[in-house]
């Protein structure tokens, strides 16, 4: 699930590579700090939902969309964000969220990088070259 439009690329691509559905839900924000996520029209009751992102850095939207997702019956609540710059206690308010786990890649160094860029961007120079 991308929790708002501008995540749409990114959600619609990794589903697509993994063989699953996805949603994008609409973000309103309501000052600097506060916005509101207003979830689709998809099932969510009793299924694991992964939250895509290409940028977290205060986590405060994917904390928003995960507490949606499980007042509307996700089982879990999963983040995978391309770039985790994570500011702040940022990881602890994924946590709060009931995020279960944090996934990034490690374009910056983080506890929560999985991902490994170099293979892929070694292979991309080799094309490129």
């Amino acid at each position: 699930l991308g929790p708002d439009s501008e995540s749409e690329q990114w959600v619609a691509s990794a589903a697509r590579a993994a063989g699953s559905d996805f949603a994008v839900a609409r973000k309103r924000r309501l000052g600097d700090q506060e916005v509101e996520i207003e979830l689709p029209a998809v099932k969510i009751l009793d299924r694991q939902v992964v939250l895509v992102d290409d940028v977290a850095s205060t986590g405060h939207t994917l904390a928003v969309a995960a507490r949606q997702l499980l007042l509307n019956g996700a089982s879990a609540v999963h983040c995978l964000v391309t770039h985790g710059l994570f500011c702040d206690n940022a990881i602890a308010q994924l946590a709060e969220a009931g995020i279960v786990n944090v996934w990034s890649s490690d374009s910056v160094p983080h506890l929560s990088n999985e991902i490994h860029l170099d293979a892929l961007l070694a292979t991309a120079v080799r094309r490129l070259g």
